[in-house]
């Protein structure tokens, strides 16, 4: 088994011991869909969405409201789709097989981007650019994008597998959010209890999980060593390190 068909085997669509792609947790959530306040019949779109639980909370949070989830993982989708209909929202949450940076759509209320930044060619400031040409006139970003909380290690660098322009400090991510005409109305960071949730459910915990349903199996040394190799990289490495930061932005 190779390294990349471990990281299929773990990979997070699958996964339903995740809620959502990021760490992130219920109440967090709430307090985002509250800052991003979408208006009943808004028109939002999800960059890089997922399975889009996120938009489909702010669409439920909204009556009326419309969603587009633009993501290029047809796992992903398959879920999404799936979870838009046992949800009742097949109508209204709609599914765009592209990659970010090739969705066509404009004049929406809401544009959402978590962790997707490296959809387009120049990352963090074209993606803020990108989001500020999806949205009308006063429409509202939501941008979920890395910075450093510390000083990388080298430990940090190589769990992440990461250089240490990759990010810059939040502040710095607040300013290029004003360079591309935007406004911080709230700015919020995953705190350590929800990163090591995620850590723990995502890639290694469905691997563990695997590993110990499938005793004896040929794979089951690959994908051990793919969950060791994480839990090095990100106990050993990156964990307090790494921040996510959550903007709601005014353009």
């Amino acid at each position: 088994m190779s390294a990349d068909e471990a990281r299929t085997l773990m990979s997070a669509p699958g996964n339903d011991h995740l809620t959502w792609n990021t760490p992130l947790s219920e109440e967090h959530a709430a307090r985002l869909i509250a800052a991003c306040a979408p208006a009943p019949g808004a028109r939002i779109a999800d960059f890089g969405s997922g399975w889009g639980e996120l938009l489909m909370r702010l669409v439920e949070a909204a009556p009326g409201s419309t969603g587009d989830g633009v993501e290029t993982d047809p796992e992903a989708v398959a879920r999404g789709r799936r979870l838009a209909g046992e949800r009742g929202l097949t109508g209204r949450v709609r599914f765009h097989e592209v990659p970010a940076a090739e969705h066509p759509g404009a004049g929406y209320d809401l544009a959402v981007s978590i962790g997707s930044a490296h959809a387009w060619p120049g990352g963090t400031p074209e993606a803020l650019g990108a989001l500020r040409a999806a949205v009308r006139p006063g429409g509202r970003i939501l941008l979920g994008d890395g910075f450093w909380e510390r000083e990388p290690s080298a430990a940090a660098l190589e769990g992440l597998g990461a250089e240490p322009g990759d990010f810059g400090t939040l502040l710095g991510l607040v300013r290029r959010a004003e360079a591309a005409g935007l406004r911080a109305l709230q700015v919020t960071v995953a705190d350590q209890r929800e990163w090591d949730l995620f850590e723990s459910a995502a890639n290694i915990g469905r691997g563990e999980r695997w590993a110990l349903a499938h005793p004896g199996h040929p794979l089951q040394a690959d994908v051990t060593a793919a969950v060791d190799a994480r839990r090095t990289g990100y106990y050993g490495g990156y964990r307090g390190t790494l921040g996510l930061a959550y903007l709601v932005l005014s353009a």
